[in-house]
């Protein structure tokens, strides 16, 4: 039996492919394994090096805990800088005017193209020299300026891609009767925008909470990861155990993240396909209540 995709297998491919199923398998129990005898023989497994993370709140509270609430915050002032910055430049690559067009592609064009630790590392020397901001707090600066700098420009592609993705009878529809640019833009477009959106800036918004991890490790800053050295240094040296914390912290936060992000994508695609049709199976209307967009013509 043959598939759109690919010829139905005969016996022989069957045979084959149990073979080097067989064969991964055994490989990747050979691997794990192999991990876990040098894990074993260096004594990072051994019971007293991950007792404090089961038995005592101190190294929640000392380490984890104050890295982690680093982390979020130069997250949250990132993402929030950030994703108004980027919402501007992505509509301003959309621009009828070259003079806002151009300049706009070029700004995020140069900051999409530089890495983030770069622009981490300049804004921190920035700040050492022109500004007298407080050495406690300069890393934080210049962490969620990086960030900003950097994903702002991503953010701006998202919001641009996704405003084009829209049919055309949409904008020419709000044309028709009499609407302004602006009012198109903020009241049509970016509204229905941003449900296709909305999954790439939550995955953006998991880039930027990893990223404050490269502020630990080239400016001193105190986020999650960089608790690993110091509270590693005082419970005998349990590396491993340390980064293994760490590690399910970053994915049990990420998971929240994409997980909620679904569900928030489903529930508006839900809500606009309920708002698409009135009582009596009337069309909804967009933007005004005279604006109906039927396969890309104003009725």
């Amino acid at each position: 039996m043959s598939s759109v995709l690919y010829d139905a297998q005969g016996p022989r491919a069957k045979q084959r492919n149990i073979l080097y199923t067989v064969l991964f398998v055994l490989c990747a129990a050979a691997v794990v394994w192999w991990v876990y005898d040098g894990l074993a023989e260096k004594h990072q497994l051994d019971w007293i090096k991950w007792k404090p993370f089961f038995t005592s709140s101190q190294p929640w509270e000392t380490y984890i805990w104050p890295g982690f609430q680093n982390t979020l915050k130069a997250a949250f002032f990132a993402l929030i800088i950030a994703l108004p910055l980027g919402a501007l430049f992505g509509i301003g690559r959309l621009s009828d005017h070259r003079w806002v067009r151009i300049p706009a592609g070029f700004v995020v064009e140069l900051f999409r193209a530089v890495p983030v630790l770069i622009l981490m590392i300049t804004a921190n020397a920035v700040y050492a020299e022109y500004t007298t901001i407080d050495t406690d707090v300069r890393p934080l600066y210049a962490v969620v300026t990086g960030l900003v700098l950097y994903n702002f420009s991503v953010l701006a592609e998202i919001v641009r891609a996704g405003i084009e993705t829209l049919p055309k009878g949409q904008a020419e529809a709000a044309k028709a009767l009499g609407m302004r640019k602006s009012q198109i833009m903020l009241s049509v477009l970016l509204p229905q925008a941003v449900t296709a959106m909305l999954p790439a800036i939550v995955s953006q918004l998991v880039v930027i909470v990893k990223d404050t991890a490269l502020g630990g490790a080239m400016m001193t800053f105190p986020e999650l990861l960089a608790s690993v050295r110091p509270m590693s240094a005082n419970y005998g040296a349990n590396t491993i155990a340390c980064f293994t914390i760490v590690a399910l912290i970053y994915i049990v936060v990420n998971f929240a993240l994409t997980t909620f992000a679904s569900r928030l994508e489903r529930w508006l695609r839900r809500n606009k396909k309920s708002k698409g049709t009135a009582a009596g199976g009337a069309p909804e209307t967009i933007g005004t209540p005279s604006l109906v967009v039927d396969d890309g013509r104003a009725v």
